[in-house]
């Protein structure tokens, strides 16, 4: 049998509640990517991170902030609990250390001998002195994916890597910029929204080291192939699910947005400015769009976002977002020069 693996994501939350996630599986670890990794090397990591076998109704003990808390795995492998830390964080800390343990489950035989198994990761908690947090899509927001093609999804997702993946132009330095805020003393969190399946976390994870992306909880939803999953409504519930639950353990915290035109992120958008008016400063649609029905439609929800005094804006690229944001003080101006050269490296 193969070994066990705790497949931590990164969890994140508020001193008085704190959400944590991830999977308990049978597999070989998963390594990360060659820079020049062949066709068929890319082709077999991104099916073997499918073909999955997953360890139901394990108990898993979890470490934080001097407490233990336990949890069990459902039959998809996945556990999920929410807890509260109940401290008080230090002032100039964000990440806080966590470790995942299988309760009275040893590795078999083989496996660096008969050892307990366990993981260490890490949840962040935003400091006190954030000026806001960001909540950002990934494909066609900051990955080219191609969403709106599933062809083209599907080549990126099986016959590339992470390094071979590209990022949209100037999204790294701006990105930074939204996390260092105004004054590059603060950390302002920087939270990835996608309904793409927890599959692809170690890809997501190795590609935003690569391209220098701020660190930041990734949320992504269970591999559950029906109509729910594969249709808009799902996708539009997913991602409106978890910002809700972002915004939830982060009450003190304002929220930019960022998305693409290309699927649902100005419909998902719209309906939280209507729900939290006073909580979102402003939401910036990447348009990835060729069809003009398409635009008129973002125009409209950009008119509806208007009523609730909160810019949404339909931008061609990061400098004109990011141009916005330094106008309204989210950002440093003395960034533009580095984002702008951003832009070109990755355009070339």
């Amino acid at each position: 049998m193969k070994p066990y693996q705790i497949i931590y994501y990164r969890g994140f939350g508020s001193p008085s509640a704190v959400w944590l996630t991830g999977r308990v599986l049978r597999q070989n670890e998963l390594v990360s990517p060659a820079d020049e990794a062949s066709f068929w090397d890319n082709l077999s990591s991104s099916v073997g991170r499918f073909l999955t076998h997953e360890v139901s109704n394990i108990t898993v003990r979890i470490e934080a902030f001097g407490q233990v808390f336990r949890t069990v795995t459902n039959k998809e492998g996945y556990f999920d609990i929410t807890v509260d830390p109940a401290i008080d964080p230090p002032v100039a800390q964000a990440w806080f250390p966590v470790r995942y343990t299988l309760e009275g489950i040893l590795q078999p035989e083989g496996y660096e001998g008969a050892r307990e198994v366990v993981k260490d990761g890490q949840l962040m908690i935003a400091p006190a002195y954030s000026q806001f947090g960001v909540i950002s899509d990934i494909d066609d927001t900051v990955l080219v994916t191609g969403a709106t093609s599933l062809w083209q999804t599907l080549r990126l997702t099986f016959l590339e890597n992470a390094f071979t993946r590209l990022p949209f132009a100037g999204v790294a330095a701006f990105y930074r910029a939204l996390q260092s805020g105004a004054v590059t003393t603060l950390f302002n969190p920087v939270y990835f929204v996608s309904s793409s399946p927890w599959n692809l976390y170690d890809l997501l994870i190795d590609f935003f080291r690569i391209q220098g992306i701020p660190k930041g909880p990734i949320l992504l939803r269970d591999l559950d192939i029906s109509p729910t999953m594969l249709s808009a409504g799902g996708h539009h519930l997913h991602k409106v699910a978890m910002i809700r639950k972002i915004m939830a353990v982060n009450p003190q915290l304002k929220f930019v947005l960022l998305g693409d035109s290309g699927q649902q992120d100005p419909e998902i958008y719209a309906d939280i400015i209507s729900e939290n008016p006073d909580r979102i400063v402003v939401a910036y649609i990447r348009d990835v769009s060729r069809e003009n029905s398409r635009d008129t439609a973002v125009q409209h929800l950009i008119e509806t976002a208007a009523t609730h005094n909160v810019p949404m804006l339909l931008v061609p690229n990061t400098v004109a977002a990011a141009e916005h944001a330094a106008a309204l003080g989210l950002i440093d101006p003395d960034t533009l020069p580095e984002i702008r050269a951003d832009r070109k490296a990755d355009q070339e």
